[in-house]
């Protein structure tokens, strides 16, 4: 046997070893891992803002860092899970019968794990960066603080109320756009740029829908990384600051996420013409054609 086949039938055997067999186990892993890469890329983008002091970042490279982080997540896990890295939108897909109800769960505590594992790659990579900042005081708010580089802070402007609509719209306009790209009875998006397009939603509202609290439209993305940064230094004011914040970037995006997809189901995909009946359309409008020449 030479030896490439020898190679070959060495990776055979270790991935008949090493492969998962369940497949709710690799959705697990998928969405775990997406949502890291998210965080990864979406926080890591925040913390190179703050800790440079705005000299190597602004908002705009904010908004880049976190639609390259959904689109790669999506490219990451969205031919094994659907790569839906939010509870909002795994909600949705309940909701709408595309994703079975004891699924669920099993998603919800992967992209949680994975969000929570995400903050500590970042917070590894700018570990040296973010004592130096802050000198080792770690501040939830204030001119100096730095667990916004994690988790979402109201303006001051902001009340309770407003925050969570704001939060129900942003996450409602993010399912409805998902699920028009991905309807293929819609004009959807061409096969393989779903992720590309879907980062672009995300371009939109945080470009559209950020000055208010940062759209965090994504209870993982959001309460993962916070408790992160209560148990890595910063310390239970996390959860007290802005009014006891911190549950309306969870319960606002799970609302918004049951409005979006109701309104697509309502407003389009319920209209949309079965095969026969398309198929009859097809043949009236032909004949409309002809009889008109």
């Amino acid at each position: 046997m030479s030896a490439g086949n020898m190679e070959l039938e060495g990776k055979r055997k270790m991935k008949e070893q090493c492969a998962l067999r369940k497949d709710i186990i690799k959705e697990f892993l998928a969405e775990f891992l997406g949502i890291f890469v998210l965080i990864l890329f979406g926080c890591g983008s925040v913390a190179q803002t703050v800790l440079s002091k705005g000299a190597l970042g602004e908002p705009l490279t904010i908004h880049i860092g976190f639609t390259l982080g959904v689109m790669m997540a999506v490219y990451v896990a969205g031919g094994v899970s659907g790569a839906h890295v939010n509870p909002a939108v795994s909600l949705a897909m309940v909701v709408l019968g595309k994703l079975p109800i004891k699924k669920f769960p099993v998603y919800v505590a992967a992209q949680f794990l994975g969000a929570f594992a995400g903050s500590c790659a970042v917070y590894g990579l700018y570990y040296d960066a973010l004592m130096e900042h802050t000198g080792g005081v770690m501040q939830v708010t204030g001119v100096n603080a730095t667990a916004n580089i994690w988790a979402s802070y109201p303006a001051k402007h902001i009340s309770v109320l407003g925050g969570f609509v704001d939060q129900v719209i942003g996450t409602a306009a993010l399912i409805l756009c998902i699920l028009a790209i991905i309807d293929g009875k819609n004009i959807g998006a061409p096969k393989g740029m779903e992720p590309l397009c879907i980062g672009l939603i995300i371009m939109a509202i945080g470009v559209s829908m950020g000055l208010n609290c940062g759209y965090p439209i994504n209870p993982a993305r959001d309460l993962g990384p916070r408790l992160f940064t209560a148990v890595a230094g910063w310390g239970m004011e996390v959860f007290r600051a802005g009014g006891c914040w911190w549950w309306i970037p969870v319960a606002g995006p799970m609302v918004g996420g049951v409005v979006g997809a109701a309104v697509y189901f309502l407003f389009i995909e319920v209209h949309h013409a079965e095969p026969e009946e398309q198929g009859e359309n097809n043949v009236k409008d032909k004949y409309e054609m002809v009889t008109l020449n």
